[in-house]
């Protein structure tokens, strides 16, 4: 067999570093698959102006290239500090404040009002994805006084972690609905929510279901979240383990295992799963990874995720085409390794602990099951998935079927979509009268773009109408 084409997918952070027309081309043809603007930072016309310019950029290359708009959601920050940020140092004393409009060495200032009260005595609160941490040792007027367990510099405007449950803020808030409002009819593919804590935040988006809203994908990084796993999967299209802040709301030696049950159930619900937060750190600043970054990432890989993304790496790191890149070779290497077999009788046991899905569920559930491993048995050169909405695909791409996917769809945003389905390559054709020859159809365009071959054999999923909603045909054709 030719070496395996790269399976896992690359979300990048699009910012200062990366936002220029060149610099995103060179990171799309590096392996950059879904472009990822954070909307926590900066003014909305930039945030418009990226997005514009990833539709170009992609338009010209003539690939999908998705574009996930992520929520702030309630994310409490410090006021900026002055003098270029200042170290703090362990075991020293620093007052937190709510009505400043900077920071410095001796008061923190943080925009949510109602700290001092919601805030206990004996919390520790950290800052800047864990870079500095202090607990609360006393609370005088309208400030908090506490105390540097661990030090470091802080610059800029840092995110501050309070425990999540002592928070009132709710998510998603209403300056993330009016953001996604501009993204929305801008017709952005996907939308990131922000600690959310059970499906009904996911719900109050209030969006279409995609493919004709954007794909909405939960963001795990609250212990409340991880309690209502279930629910909040199945409310979404897919999930992402944001390991920053869940780092902080969980036992930090918790981590590891709490990524591995995300993405296990994630993927057992045929759910896109992304790992994300530090997996390219040192390369915000350094040209080669670590050696525990390669690990990290590969690890990933063999835990079963979906998409790998790059935050500061590629929005604020001196070189973002390097890291994309760096981060195509890491994991075009590990998906080689990847234990296909295993993973496909580990679904096929998760998926019958669960019961409760509907009939229609049941019957797509079966097939594709049977398409990835009737791929296996005949030796096929590809699986071409016909899908409106991109759920077949998904349902196929969850068994890790070891030969090429194409997800062919009639919908522009359903191939953006699949941009972020493992395996996935995205492919437009044209929908004809009847089932078989949409079948034939498909075929012939996979052949007409060069994806397969004549002689090649495939394997043909579909659907036998819109009415049933559920993947139940299955063809294994010749190419002629």
């Amino acid at each position: 067999m030719e070496q395996m084409a790269r399976r896992t997918k690359i979300i990048a952070t699009i910012g200062p570093a990366s936002q220029d027309g060149p610099t995103l081309r060179r990171m799309i043809e590096a392996g950059m698959d879904v472009a990822r603007i954070g909307l926590a930072h900066g003014t909305l016309d930039e945030q418009v102006q990226k997005f514009h310019t990833v539709r170009a950029v992609a338009a010209d290359l003539g690939r999908h290239v998705g574009i996930v708009v992520d929520l702030p959601g309630p994310k409490i920050r410090c006021a900026p500090f002055t003098d270029g940020g200042f170290e703090l140092v362990e075991d020293t004393q620093i007052s937190l404040g709510v009505d400043g409009s900077e920071s410095s060495g001796d008061l923190i200032n943080v925009d949510y009002p109602d700290l001092i009260n919601d805030v206990q005595l004996g919390d520790t609160l950290s800052f800047a994805d864990g870079k500095v941490i202090l607990i609360i040792e006393s609370r005088e007027g309208d400030r908090l006084k506490a105390r540097v367990l661990h030090g470091g510099k802080l610059e800029g405007r840092p995110g501050l972690h309070v425990p999540s449950d002592r928070l009132r803020l709710t998510s998603p808030t209403d300056e993330d609905l009016s953001l996604l409002d501009t993204f929305v009819e801008l017709g952005t593919d996907m939308v990131a929510v922000s600690f959310v804590r059970s499906a009904h935040d996911i719900r109050r988006l209030g969006v279409e279901p995609a493919p004709r809203g954007p794909l909405v994908i939960a963001k795990v990084e609250t212990k409340a979240a991880v309690q209502n796993l279930e629910g909040i999967i199945e409310a979404s299209g897919a999930v992402m383990v944001a390991r920053g802040d869940l780092g902080s709301e969980a036992d930090i030696e918790e981590l590891p295992h709490l990524q591995k049950h995300i993405i296990q159930e994630c993927i057992a619900l045929g759910r896109p799963a992304i790992t994300a937060t530090q997996m390219l750190e040192s390369m915000v600043s350094a040209p080669t990874p670590t050696r525990a970054e390669a690990s990290d990432i590969a690890n990933a890989v063999f835990d079963g995720t979906s998409a790998v993304m790059l935050s500061g790496e590629t929005a604020i790191g001196r070189d973002p085409i390097n890291a994309v890149k760096t981060m195509a070779t890491i994991t075009a290497r590990a998906d080689e390794k990847f234990n296909y077999e295993a993973w496909a009788e580990r679904i096929q046991a998760l998926r019958r602990r669960s019961k409760s899905a509907a009939a229609y569920l049941r019957v797509t559930d079966a097939l594709t099951m049977a398409a990835a491993r009737t791929a296996t048995e005949t030796d096929a050169d590809a699986i071409i998935c016909l899908s409106r909405s991109g759920f077949t695909v998904r349902s196929v791409a969850r068994f890790r079927p070891t030969v090429p996917l194409f997800g062919m769809t009639f919908d522009d945003r359903t191939a953006n979509q699949l941009s972020l389905s493992w395996g996935t390559r995205p492919l437009i054709f044209d929908e004809q009268s009847t089932p078989a020859a949409t079948a034939k159809e498909a075929v012939d365009s996979a052949a007409r773009v060069g994806v397969v071959r004549s002689g090649d054999t495939v394997v043909v999923v579909s659907g036998s109408s819109a009415e049933t909603h559920a993947t139940d045909t299955l063809r294994v054709l010749r190419v002629p």
